[in-house]
C-alpha cells in the first residue's frame, strides 16, 4: 500500500482538533464574573454582619470594633452579682462605678435603687448625654429635667414646680378661706404629680428588659436632714404659671 494512502487513513482514524467556539469563550467569561460576583457577595454580607455584631457588643458605641468590650454576661462580674444576691453601696461607692474606668460595671441608681446601665455608656457614661446620672442618685433630676444642678436624690420641695405662682391682682378674686383651701387642694395635686413625675422613672428601670436592678444604696440614718434644702433650679421655676381669673 502507498505510503500516501497510508497517510490518508491514519489523518481519518484520528479525531480532527478545532478550537473552541466563540459561545463557550463567552459561557466560560459568564461563568467568571458570577464566581467574582458571589464572593463579593459573600464578602458584602460579611462587612455588614461584622458591624452589626460590633454595633450590638460595644453597646451601640462602635460599628468597627473601636473598643471593644465584651456583653456583661459574659464578664464574670456579671454572674458573681447574680449568685452573691443584692449589693448595698454607699453614696461613695456608687460614685466609683461611673463610667470613668471601663472595668467597671456602670450604675446608676434612682428613689434609692441601683440598676446596670452598662449596656448604654455611652449614654450615661462620660460624655454622654444622660452622664449626670452615672455613678449616682439623681432622682429630682428626672422629674425638674435639670441634670447638671439638681443630679441629687433630695425630692424635697419638687412639687412646687407644678404650684401656680401668687399674683395680688389674680389672687383678689378669691376670698381668704376660699385662697387657702384652693391653696390645699393645688399642693396636694402636684405632690400627686411630682410622684408620678418619679414613679414614671422608677417602673422605667424596674420593668426595663435592657437594664437590670443589682441592689440598693445605703445610707447613713438622718442623711437627708443633714442636706441643705434646694431651691427649685430656673427651668422649673419658668415653668411655672399664675392662676387663672375665675369666670363670672
Amino acid at each position: 500500500m502507498a505510503d500516501s494512502e497510508l497517510r490518508q487513513r491514519k489523518a481519518k482514524a484520528e479525531p480532527e482538533t478545532t478550537k473552541p467556539s466563540s459561545k463557550h469563550d463567552d459561557a466560560q467569561d459568564d461563568d467568571k464574573a458570577s464566581f467574582y460576583l458571589d464572593i463579593l457577595r459573600v464578602l458584602s454580607f460579611i462587612v455588614v454582619a461584622s458591624c452589626g455584631l460590633s454595633y450590638v457588643v460595644t453597646g451601640g458605641s462602635s460599628w468597627t470594633w473601636g473598643g471593644v468590650r465584651l456583653p456583661e454576661y459574659a464578664r464574670t462580674v456579671y454572674w458573681k452579682e447574680r449568685l452573691s444576691g443584692p449589693m448595698y453601696m454607699t453614696p461613695e461607692e456608687l460614685a466609683q462605678h461611673n463610667g470613668a474606668d471601663t472595668e467597671k460595671p456602670l450604675y446608676l441608681a434612682i428613689n434609692g435603687t441601683i440598676y446596670d446601665v452598662s449596656v448604654s455608656r455611652h449614654i450615661y457614661g462620660p460624655g454622654g448625654s444622660y452622664q449626670y446620672f452615672g455613678g449616682r442618685d439623681a432622682a429630682r433630676a428626672y422629674v425638674t429635667g435639670c441634670f447638671a444642678e439638681d443630679a441629687v436624690p433630695d425630692m424635697r420641695g419638687v412639687e412646687e414646680m407644678y404650684l401656680p405662682i401668687d399674683d395680688p391682682e389674680v389672687d383678689a378674686y378669691w376670698t381668704t378661706a376660699q385662697m387657702e383651701e384652693m391653696k390645699k387642694q393645688e399642693r396636694a395635686a402636684a405632690e400627686e404629680k411630682a410622684f408620678n413625675a418619679l414613679k414614671h422613672w422608677v417602673d422605667f428601670f424596674a420593668k426595663s428588659k435592657k437594664y437590670h436592678r443589682v441592689g440598693y444604696l445605703k445610707r447613713e440614718e438622718g442623711w437627708l436632714d443633714k442636706m441643705p434644702r434646694r431651691q427649685l433650679c430656673a427651668p422649673a421655676q419658668k415653668g411655672r404659671s399664675k392662676r387663672k381669673i375665675p369666670k363670672v
